[in-house]
């Protein structure tokens, strides 16, 4: 069983609108609603593969409990703690003429300190006997960036591994508390470090950097795969991951599903390598779907194939292997 955590939970509205331009009247050719927020989306891709999963995260007012009834409809096992704000609405909207999505994401609501005590307490009840704790997304107001580092802190001790997807201050005091994994994408990887990414040695150096600030592995994802620091007896290796190309319909929410591929591969105990294919492979086929966290397996299988996976060595190195 894995858990994952969204304390910023969301009704995702994706509408499509083809030759989208600003400052027009548009009219949606489709729409699709979903409960949504990082966790969320990585619970679905989780359920969609086979993986046993649990959704928890916080969850408020009219908005919240549509959350909890768009997950149960999805028959996602789901245990949220209610909380007195509004949880938030998001939208995208994709246009498939000039391929490209723009999404427009509300704050969300302000979350009490004695809110949060319960969602802990739900926590350590949550993670016994269980395999990951996922934590995915971003803050709501009124929770201390360090909330994660905490959290994962704590869930250490425990011996659980814990998984962390997030950005800005909460990434940089998660990753300090010594995850098992940190998946950020390119550009919250860059904010991590400090630096832009332009080069493949730019992002060797961005996988060695994190890793120093305390992560056990690492993922940064993109559109085009992924860079990845995996540890074996100890012993970083360093891979490059390409997805195949595809036609994408939309590419909302592929990081979620690249992740949520990787962990269900590595709890079926494939090597670095398989679980890089398996994990781009569904992140691909997700860009092929519409909805964040939405994929076809068997899709993603017939993928797993055409990814490009190589080890490569440190900057300084002798170079690729």
């Amino acid at each position: 069983m894995i858990v994952t955590v969204t304390l910023n939970a969301a009704v995702d509205r994706t509408l499509t609108v083809p030759n989208f331009q600003r400052g027009q009247r548009h009219r949606a050719s489709e729409g699709l609603t979903l409960a949504g927020g990082k966790g969320i989306n990585i619970a679905r891709a989780l359920k969609t593969l086979g993986v046993p999963v649990i959704a928890t995260g916080l969850a408020g007012g009219g908005t919240g409990m549509r959350i909890v009834e768009e997950l149960t409809a999805e028959a996602i096992l789901n245990d949220f703690v209610r909380i007195d704000d509004d949880s938030r609405t998001s939208t995208a909207i994709v246009d498939p003429t000039g391929g490209s999505y723009t999404e427009v994401n509300e704050w969300g609501p302000h979350v009490g300190p004695e809110e949060l005590e319960i969602l802990l307490d739900k926590l350590a009840y949550l993670s016994r006997a269980r395999d990951y704790v996922i934590f995915a997304g971003s803050l709501p107001r009124g929770v201390d960036a360090g909330f994660y580092g905490e959290a994962i802190r704590d869930l250490n001790r425990r011996g659980v591994h814990t998984v962390l997807d997030c950005e800005g201050e909460a990434l940089r005091l998660g990753t300090q508390a010594e995850p098992f994994l940190v998946s950020p994408n390119d550009r919250e990887a860059e904010g991590l470090v400090g630096q832009e990414f332009h080069d493949d040695d730019d992002f060797l150096t961005g996988l060695d950097a994190i890793a120093e600030l305390g992560a056990r592995n690492v993922l940064i994802t993109q559109e085009s795969g992924c860079w990845a620091l995996l540890r074996s007896e100890r012993e970083p290796h360093r891979y490059r991951a390409l997805a195949p190309r595809v036609d994408p319909i939309s590419a909302v929410g592929s990081g979620d599903v690249l992740l949520a591929g990787f962990v269900a591969a590595r709890l079926e105990e494939r090597n670095d390598e398989e679980a890089l294919r398996a994990a781009v492979a569904a992140g691909a086929a997700s860009t092929l779907e519409l909805g964040a966290g939405r994929l076809e397996p068997r899709e993603a299988g017939r993928l797993v194939a055409t990814v490009e996976v190589a080890e490569l060595e440190p900057v300084g190195g002798d170079g690729g292997r």
